[in-house]
């Protein structure tokens, strides 16, 4: 293989973690290539927040900003790409990409993040990331004290709504058709002035993200300013699976606590990890993945 297709190591997403990652290895002098497809999950959302001197950034300008920085450094290569394909070497790892580009490298880093599963309810898409929220620790004051929904049922559904009441006192739980939740639980919740409305949901109406009303299948509507929302999400890349990566029953990559995989030589970062879904997590998770692979590089050859 030519040697300009030969890295010390191939970082697989090039957002926040992936970035983070480059930074920190490039500057320890490793040869790096960053091969991103150029979709996060987050670029529908209109800011970021809870991240030190970058709150109320867009996603996009972070991580424009960013890769702009990580490029400054002749170490680091970045390719526009989608990788599809992975073989594991004598010495490493071979990456093909859908173009049919092929790379090689000694370690690699899955920075790859999820991809959300929408569930099937008209504008619920649309507005995910802008009024239908994940995160009140990253979207909670932007929202704080109007009204407000969780969309959950069960356990998740009551600490969900415990969580976000710290927020609003304007809250209804949406468990989109019978409740599941205990005696207890139920009231629990109407001690605190959350009504719970077991109706199925058919629409979020919108205009341009920004919600309006929730409508429910019998034709009624309730008027929310946001909900909160936990749904389904499956890993962006198959190549962790295929590489033979454990994937928990969480559905995260398994890593111990240096970001390592079960499988030598493969490290993930990044929201295909954790549960802990934000630009300042992921970010330091990129940070330490990269100097643990620069450690286990200096293990191999001193």
């Amino acid at each position: 293989m030519e040697d300009n297709k030969k890295f010390d190591v191939i970082i697989i997403g090039g957002s926040y973690a992936g970035l983070s990652a480059a930074m920190t290895l490039g500057r320890s002098l490793r040869k790096v290539l960053i091969i991103d497809s150029g979709k996060p999950c987050n670029r529908q959302t209109p800011h970021s927040h809870n991240f030190i001197t970058q709150d109320g950034q867009t996603p996009k300008q972070i991580a424009d900003t960013a890769k702009a920085q990580v490029l400054k450094y002749s170490t680091v290569t970045f390719f526009e790409g989608l990788a599809i394909q992975g073989t594991k070497t004598d010495d490493g790892f071979t990456i093909k990409t859908e173009n049919g580009e092929l790379f090689a490298a000694g370690k690699l880093l899955f920075a790859t993040g999820i991809s959300d599963q929408m569930p099937d309810i008209a504008g619920f898409a649309e507005c995910w990331g802008i009024s239908v929220l994940h995160c009140p620790y990253c979207h909670g004051y932007e929202v704080k004290h109007t009204s407000m929904g969780v969309i959950a049922n069960g356990d998740l559904a009551f600490e969900f709504s415990r969580l976000i009441s710290n927020w609003t006192k304007d809250l209804v739980l949406l468990p989109n058709g019978p409740s599941a939740l205990t005696q207890e639980q139920t009231e629990k919740i109407k001690q605190h002035n959350i009504e719970i409305i077991e109706k199925e949901i058919a629409e979020i109406e919108h205009h341009e993200g920004y919600m309006t009303n929730v409508v429910f299948k019998d034709g009624s509507k309730q008027k929310l300013t946001a909900v909160f929302a936990k749904i389904g999400f499956k890993q962006h890349s198959v190549l962790p699976e295929k590489f033979g990566c454990n994937i928990n029953e969480h559905g995260f990559i398994s890593i111990d606590d240096f970001q390592r995989t079960t499988i030598p030589g493969i490290y993930a970062a990044g929201d295909n990890t954790t549960m802990f879904r934000a630009v300042s997590v992921v970010t330091a998770a990129g940070t330490k993945a990269g100097a643990m692979i620069n450690k286990e590089l200096v293990d191999e050859t001193f």
